[in-house]
Order: structure tokens, then C-alpha cells, then sequence
């Protein structure tokens, strides 16, 4: 009879899905299966499932809440991957506040900690804890690590964690955290291990370019500069997020238009960034097949790429020049003719894409000549997650 395999389960929870990946520790932290649960407290509740062998499962299902998720998840993985042993589970958890500076084990301590967290990221956070809680009930003898996608700009120079508000609101949190830190923190991590440790020497800037987009001065594998700050709107135009704004428009909006605190987040949050902008999509590759026959899709595509080409600039002088630019996430890794507009007009900085290379990226897509490397490679932020519970059952002598 073959033995059970030891594996690493990783989840990410928002508002009305649930996203998972399985990996496995004999197999080198392959992934072995992954999958959602969609339409949570919905009545359009779906489960899949998918392998490298393809779909294993996609059923519609009654999902009321995490929980219940969760119930079917566990249920389908039993199912569907026999003789696997979780031995730890990894949780996605978006904000860890000016204290969490590294994954940590979840227990009662932390979760009252996150708790108290819970007004400096209200759309994100109340859904990463519902999932923590689901998950530690289903799985209660299972070691679990919250790993944050703040954690990577926990060093952030002061400087660069300053706002322009008085001193007193810093001691109730507010101030500049930045996001995507797992994400980063797979790319850096990636670099050194194709071009070893002295590639972390390099002045690098990582453009995390998706439906969320931001993009970080990185130096000595260190976060010295963000695009995003306080929270996931600010910085670059995302798919439905606005990005940096002048405060004197949501001060216009509330007293012109009466819009209230609501009303405004529903405005930044869901209604701006690429899809306010179009009127069109939110989503990068409808803009581009709309650009020839819908000018609003073409300005768009536009504002984004100049608003990644003004914070590159403003990136490099951070680091005081640049070295090496790393495009990653779904648009940033799989759209050459957003790089294309994004490169086009940088020489100043050294930055020239060689077009071929740019189209079959593998991953470097500059021309030889330039002084700046420019590539373009997938993001892994589950696997991210995997390799920290890894490390820390490791550490822990809790697995061999």
C-alpha cells in the first residue's frame, strides 16, 4: 500500500470566494491540485477543482457562508487526493499592521491582534478571519500560518511611511504599509535563485500589474519605496480601484454632491480605475481588442500605462537609478503591448524592450545594449505561502 504524502494547504478568503492550492512536501512543493469556492452567501454558489491533468470537479453548491466552503472544500480534497496528510495551512492575510513583519502562527493571541486590526482594512480583513476561523474548526490539530502582504514593506525607510497628516494619527495607524508583499516577495525571491545572491545588489523595481496594481523599489531584497500606502487604492488605476487622487476631490464629492462615507468607498473601490475610466471593462485584454473602436477604452489603456511609466520615474530616483525592471502579475507577465507602451519612451532610464523578446518572453525581453534588464515573469504568491509554512514547520522540527 503506497504511504501518504505529506502536504501544505494554502488558502486565500475574500468577501464571497475562497481560493485554494495543495502542495506537496515529497514532491518539491508541486502543486498538486487547486481550486475555488465561488458565490459564497450568494445563490450562485460553484466548487472546482483542477489538477495538471485538468478539471477534477466544477459543480454548483449551496454555499452560505466560509464555513460551509470550507466543509465542501475539505469534503471534495478527500474525495478527489487520496492518502494526502495536511501537516500545515497557510492562510493569504491582507494586512498585518505596523507590528507583523514575518508569517506567524496563528493562535488566540494573534487572532485577538487581528482583530483590533480590523478598521485599518474593513473590506479585506473581516473575510481573511472568517476563513482563519472555518479553517481552524475543520482543521483543528493542523498547524496554520498567517502570512501578510504587508509584511514585505515592514522596512520601509520612515521617510517613505510618513504621511502629510499630524504626528497623532501615525499612533492610531495611519500611515503608509504598502501591499502585493507576497507577490514581491516571490519575485525577489525567484531572482535570487536564477541569478544568486548578489542579483538582490541591483537597484530593481517589481511592477505588480493586475486587476490590483502596484509596484515597489526593491534594494537588497529589501522594500525601500511603494506605490500603494495606507491601503489597496492608492498608487497605479486598477481594474475598478482609482489609484492615487488629489483629497480635494473626495472633499468636492461630499460637499458638491453629498456623497457620504459609503457612497465614496463604493466609487473608489468598485466603480473607478479602468472601468470608470472606459465605461467599458474592467479587465485589460477587453480594453485592448476595444481600443481601434472605443476611444474611452483607448484612454484607459492610456492613463494606465502613463501612470506606470510616472511612478517607474519616480521609483528609479528612489533608488537613486536602476538596474534590473521586473514586470509580473496577470497584465505585467502576459501583455507585451502594455510593456511595449510602458517601455516606449523610457531610454533616459536605460530601458529598451527588444520587440521579439517582448512577445515570447523567456524571461528576459530587453535588448542587449541597454543597461537596464528588463523581464517579465509569472508571480507565484500561493507557492510564496507554501514555502513559508514550509520554513516554519521546518523550524519547528514539525516536519521532516
Amino acid at each position: 500500500m503506497p504511504s501518504r504524502r505529506s502536504a501544505i494547504l494554502v488558502v486565500n478568503c475574500g468577501s464571497s470566494s475562497l481560493k485554494f492550492a495543495v502542495f506537496g512536501l515529497t514532491e518539491g512543493l508541486a502543486r498538486l491540485v487547486w481550486g475555488s469556492a465561488s458565490g459564497i452567501g450568494t445563490s450562485q454558489g460553484r466548487l472546482q477543482m483542477s489538477s495538471a491533468q485538468g478539471t477534477v470537479d466544477d459543480h454548483p453548491a449551496r454555499l452560505a457562508d466560509h464555513a460551509t466552503a470550507i466543509e465542501k472544500v475539505d469534503t471534495l480534497l478527500q474525495q478527489q487526493t487520496s492518502r494526502l496528510d495536511l501537516v500545515g495551512i497557510g492562510h493569504r492575510v491582507v494586512h498585518g499592521g505596523p507590528d507583523c513583519d514575518c508569517p506567524q502562527r496563528i493562535d488566540a493571541s494573534l487572532l485577538d491582534r487581528l482583530h483590533a486590526l480590523v478598521p485599518l482594512a474593513p473590506l479585506h480583513l473581516p473575510h481573511n478571519l472568517a476563513g482563519i476561523t472555518a479553517m481552524r474548526t475543520q482543521f483543528p490539530d493542523v498547524p496554520q500560518l498567517a502570512c501578510f502582504d504587508t509584511a514585505f514593506h515592514h522596512g520601509l525607510p520612515a521617510v517613505a511611511r510618513h504621511t502629510g497628516l499630524p504626528r497623532e494619527y501615525a499612533a492610531q495607524g495611519v500611515r503608509r504599509y504598502g501591499f502585493h508583499g507576497l507577490s514581491y516577495e516571490f519575485i525577489v525571491d525567484d531572482l535570487r535563485r536564477r541569478h544568486g545572491p548578489a542579483a538582490l545588489d541591483e537597484r530593481l523595481i517589481v511592477a505588480h500589474l493586475g486587476n490590483g496594481a502596484s509596484m515597489a523599489a526593491i534594494r537588497h531584497g529589501r522594500s525601500v519605496e511603494t506605490t500603494m500606502g495606507f491601503s489597496a487604492l492608492g498608487g497605479m488605476p486598477m481594474g475598478t480601484r482609482s489609484g492615487d487622487l488629489d483629497p480635494g476631490i473626495l472633499l468636492y464629492l461630499a460637499g458638491h454632491d453629498g456623497l457620504d462615507a459609503a457612497e465614496i468607498e463604493e466609487l473608489l473601490y468598485r466603480r473607478s480605475g479602468l472601468l470608470g475610466l472606459s465605461g467599458v471593462s474592467a479587465d485589460m485584454r477587453e480594453l485592448l481588442t476595444h481600443r481601434e473602436d472605443t476611444p474611452e477604452a483607448t484612454q484607459a489603456v492610456d492613463f494606465f500605462c502613463h501612470r506606470a511609466r510616472h511612478f517607474i520615474g519616480a521609483l528609479s530616483a528612489a533608488l537613486g537609478g536602476l538596474d534590473r525592471l521586473i514586470f509580473t502579475g496577470g497584465i505585467g507577465a502576459n501583455s507585451p503591448a502594455i510593456r511595449a507602451q510602458i517601455c516606449a519612451g523610457m531610454g533616459y532610464l536605460g530601458i529598451t524592450l527588444e520587440e521579439g523578446r517582448n512577445r515570447t518572453p523567456g524571461p528576459v525581453i530587453s535588448a542587449d545594449e541597454g543597461p537596464v534588464r528588463v523581464e517579465a515573469v509569472a508571480t507565484d504568491e500561493e507557492r510564496m505561502i507554501a514555502r513559508h509554512v514550509q520554513r516554519t514547520l521546518t523550524n519547528t522540527q514539525e516536519v521532516t
